[in-house]
């Protein structure tokens, strides 16, 4: 498994090469723009081609963007509907700007729509933004805790969405192993890691998996909260994280850990748990 890290943008994109290699990574996670924010400037030409060279002369690949937090196409009733559909459009062709593969958006919410309806509006979404931008860039539905009204944190939700997208050759999953845990899969021993994959295959297939979102969590099986932390010290647990990054459905994929940091010595230390697991 290829590990990588969420890299920070701050002070432009010609920094992030540079903080992927004091971290070891070999693939990475951005954001392109403010992801709390709307709006976002055009990308800096000289910048990006600064970070471009970068990327080009390391192995660190894929990469990946991540929508902002914002982004929610599960219901046309919220004022954001509209807005998310013009940055999901204009992050497709930004993060092929910046030589991304992939670009992640969290399944969403439904407000105050039902569940089926909600899978619906988001797999229409899904169409009008993948017919506006055709690009390489392939999209990745990230399933949820299930917090509040969020859908996708049943797996067969994301593959009712799947199902109903027109370019299946742009569109897969990203999953997330905190959020897989707050939904009630108890990936924290063997058997029921392989039930969750079982299903994973039926409702979506495994081949549609193209990333694993590498987080512990700080709160028990089941309880619809999302709340990452440290490899090996959350309710995941060391053996639940030696059996996902040795699974041989799952060992071929990146890998991109998403744990809390205050200084690069908390990135280097999950990145150091994460490896000694390999083959053990």
């Amino acid at each position: 498994m290829r590990l990588g890290f969420h890299v920070s943008i701050a002070g432009g994109f010609s920094k992030v090469i540079g903080r992927a290699e004091r971290l070891g990574c070999q693939t990475i996670q951005i954001f392109s723009r403010n992801p709390r924010a709307w709006t976002s400037t055009p990308l800096d030409g000289e910048d990006v081609a600064r970070y471009k060279k970068d990327l080009k002369r390391t192995k660190i690949y894929p990469v990946f963007v991540h929508l902002p937090y914002l982004v929610n196409l599960a219901t046309r009733e919220s004022r954001s509907y509209e807005p998310s559909l013009r940055v999901v459009a204009d992050d497709l062709v930004r993060a092929e700007t910046l030589s991304a593969s992939y670009l992640i958006m969290h399944v969403g919410t439904r407000l105050g729509s039902d569940a089926q309806a909600a899978v619906s509006t988001l797999a229409e979404s899904i169409n009008l933004v993948l017919r506006e931008v055709e690009n390489r860039i392939i999209l990745l539905l990230e399933n949820t805790s299930g917090q509040g009204t969020q859908i996708g944190w049943r797996i067969e939700e994301i593959g009712a969405v799947i199902e109903r997208v027109e370019s299946q050759h742009r569109i897969g999953v990203c999953l997330d192993t905190a959020h897989a845990f707050g939904a009630g899969y108890d990936i924290s021993h063997r058997e029921g890691l392989e039930d969750t994959l079982t299903e994973l295959d039926r409702s979506v297939g495994l081949e549609k998996l193209f990333l694993i979102h590498l987080n512990d969590t700080k709160v028990p099986l089941g309880s619809h909260k999302d709340r990452h932390w440290h490899i090996g010290r959350g309710f995941i647990g060391l053996e639940g994280f030696r059996n996902i990054v040795n699974h041989p459905c799952l060992s071929h994929l990146p890998g991109i850990m998403e744990t809390p940091r205050k200084r690069d010595n908390d990135d280097l230390e999950n990145m150091a748990v994460t490896q000694r697991l390999f083959g053990s």
